[in-house]
């Protein structure tokens, strides 16, 4: 049997033709650039995430750059955030011209530890970027308590986690701000590049309009550096289409979840780890993550079995080649660089055949046995 890592094609057939229409109908506008259905998109996602606005931009990773430099970091400036992420997260920091600062994660979600947050900063620390990763959000409460005591924004990182929640509060409540990504994988994904940033501020929220337009307004009249990062209206067609199936995908992601969950207990007790949802969150999983022994060994027997796997990440962003003048070595953050070994997420989509979980988690099982 082969399972692949993301299948897009049912979703697609499912909505071929209201695709077709909506593509055309832009096409036939010719209005390409900020138009009504990045207005629609825009507005629908400030109201499912509980916020007063939301900004259209060209990307994920654009989306953390923009709402830092909104955010006032700039050089000079440290952000703290985890150094278990994507590379676009310190990435995003080090292009705002400030210093990325990493602290450890929680082992349990993969999240950054906030206990370990506070001895981080400093009289240079102008914010934090918690990632919510593989779909569920941060211990939010205290990293919270502690940017309002030492006055620091919060920017979450939402690109994997649209739709989760946190004691109730839904991602951009609770920081100054939050980014999506909408690259084709996410769980609300385009069909090339897109990203938003959502917030409660309203000088945040107009001070990221004019720099995803060249820092410009009124037009031709510059009065900040921006960038060309606006949502392409074609895209933003496409997740409009998709936008309200949105809720009914992550109840499927979740069942699916629970599916691998109970097939793994049974058949390999407490030989893998599985991800842990924890109590008042709603964890939408973008990503179903173990942790494994043997976990390379295990990823190689999968394929020639016809099972793609994923390891989100291999290397921790503090021992990176780009980040090495940041003066971090390995051991540093032990957490995280045992995640980066045991980490491998398993097939996670939609529409993924309960067949085709059996199957991982029987040859799983075979591997170990």
């Amino acid at each position: 049997m082969r399972v692949p890592m993301l299948d897009l094609s049912e979703q697609y057939q499912t909505l071929r033709e209201d695709m077709i229409s909506v593509l055309d109908e832009v096409m036939g506008s010719s209005r390409f650039i900020l138009g009504d259905n990045v207005k629609k998109l825009e507005a629908d996602v400030a109201k499912y995430s509980n916020t007063k606005y939301a900004v259209g931009v060209g990307n994920g990773s654009d989306a953390i750059h923009i709402a830092l430099q909104a955010a006032g970091v700039e050089a000079g400036h440290e952000v703290i955030t985890t150094p278990f992420t994507f590379f676009a997260t310190a990435g995003a920091i080090a292009r705002a011209g400030a210093t990325p600062v990493f602290v450890d994660i929680d082992p349990v979600t993969f999240n950054i530890d906030p206990s370990k947050i506070e001895a981080a900063i400093t009289d240079k620390t102008k914010a934090i970027i918690p990632v919510h990763l593989y779909g569920q959000m941060a211990d939010m409460d205290p990293i919270v308590e502690i940017a309002n005591k030492h006055n620091l924004a919060i920017v979450e990182d939402a690109a994997q986690a649209i739709g989760s929640t946190y004691k109730g509060k839904s991602v951009g409540e609770l920081g100054t701000a939050a980014t999506y990504s909408f690259f084709p994988t996410k769980n609300l994904g385009a069909y090339g590049d897109g990203g938003m940033i959502v917030t409660n501020n309203d000088e945040m929220a107009e001070k990221m309009s004019v720099i995803r337009v060249h820092g410009s307004k009124p037009k031709y009249y510059h009065h900040v550096l921006g960038y060309n990062s606006r949502l392409d209206e074609l895209q933003a067609a496409v997740l409009n289409v998709k936008f309200p199936h949105l809720d009914k995908w992550s109840e499927m992601r979740q069942q699916n979840a629970a599916n691998y969950t109970q097939l793994l207990k049974e058949q390999l007790g407490d030989k893998v780890v599985t991800p842990v949802a924890l109590e008042n969150r709603r964890h939408v999983f973008h990503q179903y993550t173990l942790r494994v022994e043997k976990r390379d060994e295990l990823q190689a027997y999968l394929k020639e079995q016809g099972i793609d796997t994923m390891v989100y990440y291999p290397l921790c962003l503090h021992i990176q080649p780009v980040f090495k003048e940041l003066g971090y070595k390995e051991g540093d953050f032990p957490e995280a660089e045992k995640a980066a070994k045991e980490a491998v997420s398993l097939p996670m989509f939609p529409e993924l055949k309960l067949e085709q979980q059996e199957y991982v988690v029987s040859q799983i099982a075979a591997f170990y046995k």
